[in-house]
């Protein structure tokens, strides 16, 4: 068994892997900005959170800029 018979599965084996870990990293930084978005949305509401700081207002002046 040479290992130039089984090139083009582990070829394809790799790309799989690389898109499948591409796509979860990029839907996890969408979703991400997502809910800063909609957290954001919720304090300019007048919902607050228990733990809120000044963090929360940086989110706030960033989802105003983003929209």
């Amino acid at each position: 068994m040479e290992p130039a018979n089984h090139i083009g599965f582990i070829v394809a084996a790799y790309a799989a892997a690389t898109v499948v870990i591409g796509a979860l990293a990029a839907w996890v930084t969408l979703d991400y900005r997502a809910q800063l978005r909609r957290l954001a949305d919720l304090e300019l509401k007048g919902l607050t959170r228990r733990s809120a700081s000044k963090r929360s207002e940086l989110a706030m002046r960033q989802a105003k800029e983003d929209a």
